[in-house]
């Protein structure tokens, strides 16, 4: 049997977030307990056929007592996502105290979360104005779910709030210029369609100005130059085909940036991860593969065009950087194996060390402090939820500002994640290509059901993050849970992300198929009760496999799955 869902989550899918536990909660628990009356009924008898709105229970038996009187306990705690630091030395942070998450300020590590944002929707991308003596905030902000981000500043002394966009269109990626005077962002008001480039000046209440209007492009700022008078641009085509520009400001002309390794030949398609001015504005840098298989950390001259490579000897995709405002160091993080690996440069010594205290699990929103000593970052594990952390650059030490509770979870219940590789069915070099995938099991032996979770994307990468559900899965009802990252998946080089394009969709299905064998061999997985479960991508793949491995599955769950 399936259970299909409408849209449940505000900004995507349920796959498609870092993991569902903020945002409109009590739609979130209606949908996870469709999942989980599911993972319980495959041997109950059938049901009547039921229409609830847009989702339709057939055969589907009344919600486990068991399941309502646990999964609220569950799924009841709250996170913490860093944001940027203040000119006193304090931080922003988002965070849920009601049914949506809200700008925050807290003073000092272990100190209380005081709320700077009140509202029915959800607030997030806050930064605050880099001139020192400023004190004003930006942040984010849509209606009922409807993905049109209205950007919103607001002065921290009188708590006095003005939206700066239209309130119809849709932006994004918006940035402080480095005097605080300016903010560019990305919007389809021209046309509701193409993403053009505006700024605004926000000592005015005049309306935002048109920068640089689309001509096909998907344009999204990613920084100001030193001066203010430049802007840094991506134009996304892909996760394997992008490019970047440099635009005046006040002209609105922009030029590509020269990204060849070697000047005598074209530059290769690129999958781009992100870009920032140098701290002189002579260079960039930037994450990409040109070409290669890994988004390595790299260098440009604007000025003759050369390029260097940072970490060229990692295998792995460098997911964010950041570079000091001083120019003294750049943070970056290597996605090792789904691990975050935080590692600092001295740009003017040359050297790198990995940065020591920092917890083993996934982080981002890297921004260091306007005195360029201290790192911020938001970090989770599987067993720890999101947080807000800060590293000390000259000392190498972590330490952890905000500690959000796990609802009625006893911490000693919560299951690891670990990485392991199954055969499947090609080749690589004469022996079976391996697929990456992570497991968490029931701490009690015996032979344990199995639930197979997929990724969205579908270049998605299943991590070791924290999922209170899927913790209950494990906790409670006592599943082994496996996260494939079939192949199409990121993390793993750009041939393993692009062995599903066209024609080659379904060996990710057959991916499915080799991990159904695997199971099948474990002592401790039962591979008479198996369900599948995804969203949005991940949905089409538990389409994609009832119809190719009914008669080995017991269920499939598709959350808002792609179908035709």
């Amino acid at each position: 049997m399936t259970v299909g869902l409408e849209r449940v989550w505000r900004s995507g899918t349920i796959a498609d977030m870092p993991y569902p536990d903020t945002g409109r909660a009590p739609v979130l628990l209606r949908a996870l307990f469709a999942l989980t009356t599911l993972l319980l009924s495959s041997a109950s008898g059938a049901a009547a056929r039921e229409t609830r709105g847009n989702l339709v229970l057939d055969g589907v038996p009344e919600h486990s007592p068991r399941v309502l009187a646990t999964l609220d306990g569950w799924l009841s705690g709250r996170s913490a996502s860093f944001q940027d630091f203040l000119p006193d030395g304090s931080i922003l942070v988002t965070t849920r105290f009601g049914d949506a998450d809200q700008v925050h300020q807290v003073a000092k590590p272990g100190a209380d979360r005081q709320q700077l944002t009140f509202d029915v929707d959800p607030a997030g991308g806050a930064s605050a104005n880099p001139a020192s003596t400023a004190r004003q905030m930006l942040f984010v902000r849509d209606r009922g779910g409807n993905e049109n981000a209205q950007l919103y500043l607001q002065d921290l002394d009188t708590r006095q709030t003005r939206r700066l966009t239209d309130g119809q269109s849709r932006h994004g990626g918006a940035l402080w210029s480095h005097d605080g005077r300016y903010i560019a962002f990305q919007g389809n008001a021209r046309n509701g369609v193409n993403q053009d480039v505006y700024v605004v000046d926000v000592a005015s209440n005049t309306a935002p100005r048109l920068v640089i209007a689309s001509q096909g492009q998907t344009w999204t700022p990613l920084d100001w130059s030193p001066d203010g008078q430049r802007l840094l641009l991506l134009d996304y085509r892909s996760v394997t085909d992008a490019s970047l520009y440099v635009a005046d400001v006040a002209s609105g002309a922009f030029k590509a940036v020269p990204l060849s390794i070697n000047p005598a030949k074209p530059a290769p398609q690129t999958g781009i991860g992100s870009a920032r001015f140098a701290a002189d504005g002579r260079g960039i840098w930037l994450s990409a593969d040109l070409g290669g298989e890994f988004r390595q950390l790299r260098y440009v001259d604007l000025v003759d065009g050369r390029l260097r490579t940072l970490t060229a000897e990692l295998p792995w995709d460098i997911d964010d950087f950041e570079v000091s405002s001083d120019g003294h160091w750049l943070a970056y993080v290597a996605n090792v194996d789904g691990f975050s690996e935080l590692r600092i440069a001295d740009l003017g010594a040359g050297t790198t060390r990995i940065a020591k205290g920092v917890p083993q699990g996934i982080l981002y929103n890297l921004r260091f402090d306007r005195q360029s000593k201290t790192l911020g970052m938001t970090l989770e594990t599987p067993t720890s939820p999101r947080d807000a952390w800060t590293y000390e650059i000259e000392t190498d030490q972590a330490t952890r500002w905000t500690s959000s509770e796990m609802g009625l979870v006893d911490p000693a219940r919560l299951s690891s994640m670990e990485v392991f590789r199954y055969p499947t069915w090609d080749r690589v070099g004469g022996t079976p290509r391996r697929i990456p995938a992570l497991i968490q099991k029931p701490a009690k032996p015996g032979r344990h059901p199995v639930v197979i979770d997929i990724h969205g994307g579908p270049e998605g990468q299943s991590r070791p993050g924290y999922s209170p559900f899927l913790q209950y899965l494990t906790a409670e009802l006592g599943y082994a849970v496996i996260q494939p990252n079939v192949r199409g998946s990121t993390g793993y080089g750009r041939s393993y992300t692009m062995l599903d394009n066209g024609r080659l969709r379904e060996d990710s299905v057959r991916d499915i198929g080799s991990l159904l064998v695997w199971i099948a061999a474990q002592p401790d997985l039962d591979a008479s009760r198996v369900v599948v479960m995804g969203g949005s991508y991940g949905g089409y793949m538990v389409l994609a496999s009832l119809i190719a491995y009914g008669d080995r599955l017991q269920g499939g769950i598709d959350v808002v799955g792609i179908s035709n």
